[in-house]
């Protein structure tokens, strides 16, 4: 069996911050990490490798630093590495991206057939989630998003079980292989990198494709060519002026407490019990 896991090099969000004059994000100083959302991917493909056995490759596209982030993911007991770089990716968007990882995933496929490509439900940075099924879309690859648990694997029937989360509850799907998923977080719990892997993965030599390594057929779709999405503008949140208001009762019983909350709040907004009828009777 291989695996390959698509990661990203993100900022850390807890330490964003946002310029108040040219309003774009401030990555100076900003540490950064493996996209949270990649980890549970790639904790569920090793733990396919340790029960099948195989090999599981990671695959970046993002600067050269980036390669710390693949050295992450050796200690943690990936086999390889391939950061896709050139500066002719730079300013890439979602669709750009997906093109660029699915061409890298096609040459990873000439050295060994992939079976399974997983990514993470999205990034941090960018909150779409539309890369991963971009991928499944340019590799004609079977999409299984939002998995939470792999309920079975058959290699010798080539299909794959899982269980999706969806709005009405949990989906149990079936579909043959390869396939491209994306992992749910909470779906498990990423394991400890020992010292010997960490040592391992610091001397380890990380591939660096460039375009032409990775297989990029048509120019225009990559980077700022291939990225039709325009952000007009990056802001802040703004500050709540409002403090918060103690409501004192002389009974502390649930019912006595939801009533006072509810006359409270219809008082600070007069019309808001007449919308909420009038939305029951449409």
């Amino acid at each position: 069996m291989h695996i390959v896991v698509c990661i990203k090099q993100v900022p850390d969000s807890a330490q964003i911050r946002v310029h108040p004059v040219t309003n774009t994000i401030m990555r100076q100083g900003v540490p950064a990490i493996v996209n949270p959302y990649d980890l549970f991917s790639l904790e569920e493909a090793l733990r396919l490798k340790d029960k099948f056995g195989g090999k599981v490759t990671v695959l970046c596209m993002g600067p050269p630093q980036a390669e710390e982030a693949l050295r992450k993911c050796i200690s943690f007991g990936a086999d390889d590495a391939v950061l896709v770089t050139d500066r002719a990716f730079a300013g890439a968007d979602t669709l750009a991206t997906s093109y660029a990882l699915a061409a890298g995933v096609r040459q990873i496929a000439t050295e060994q057939a992939v079976d399974i490509v997983f990514t993470g439900k999205q990034t941090i940075d960018g909150d779409t989630a539309q890369v991963g099924p971009g991928i499944a879309k340019r590799m004609g690859m079977q999409l299984l998003t939002y998995v939470s648990r792999i309920v079975e694997t058959d290699l010798e029937a080539r299909t794959i079980t899982v269980e999706r989360r969806a709005e009405g509850g949990v989906q149990v799907l079936k579909t043959a292989l390869p396939c491209l998923i994306t992992m749910l977080e909470n779906s498990n719990e990423m394991r400890f990198a020992a010292l010997p892997a960490m040592i391992h993965a610091a001397a380890y030599p990380v591939r660096k494709w460039n375009k032409e390594q990775a297989g990029i057929e048509d120019l225009s779709k990559i980077g700022l060519k291939g990225s039709p999405t325009v952000v007009s503008k990056v802001f802040g949140p703004t500050p709540r002026t409002e403090k918060v208001e103690m409501l004192e009762l002389e009974t502390s019983t649930l019912r006595d407490v939801s009533l006072n909350l509810i006359q409270k709040i219809f008082t600070r907004r007069p019309t808001l019990e007449a919308d909420l009828l009038m939305k029951e009777m449409i």
